[in-house]
């Protein structure tokens, strides 16, 4: 009996500590696919592109340990665990769009401010390790 029961448990506390706000910059490490037709994500030449015609606004859902390290000029950051989709306004004239280290958070991020609006948001295939992959500049100290 204790052997039935031991699987189950293990897998709830598994997936407990998986969504868990304490998720760091190793949680981005697994793909999360993200559900939803109003949730796509961006290539770093294309959001190069968007930052280089000043079309974007940038919101980092790292950590500000992770933010200070290093971020896309002009990014402002709001962690995932802080972020409430409802205080996201966007600048007229402006995409918002949302990155992470690797795409799996800001992925989440993306999830709840399409469902708030009811509209599509994109967030960076890759995260910032592939915006630096691709020689893309970023601030602060490396």
């Amino acid at each position: 009996m204790k052997r039935f029961l031991a699987g189950p448990a293990l897998a709830v506390a598994l997936l407990a500590g998986a969504c868990s706000p304490a998720a760091d910059a190793a949680d981005d490490a697994a793909t999360v696919p993200v559900a939803g037709a109003n949730v796509t994500t961006l290539d770093s030449a294309e959001l190069a592109q968007l930052v280089e015609a000043g079309a974007v606004r940038l919101i980092d859902v790292r950590t500000p340990e992770e933010f200070a390290e290093g971020s896309i000029p002009g990014a402002v950051n709001v962690p995932l665990d802080r972020f409430d989709p409802a205080t996201i306004i966007d600048e007229p004239g402006k995409e918002t769009v949302l990155f992470c280290r690797s795409d799996r958070r800001s992925g989440l991020a993306a999830e709840k401010l399409a469902a708030q609006r009811g509209a599509a948001v994109r967030h960076l295939d890759g995260g910032i390790l592939a915006w630096m992959a691709d020689g893309q500049a970023v601030t602060g100290a490396q």
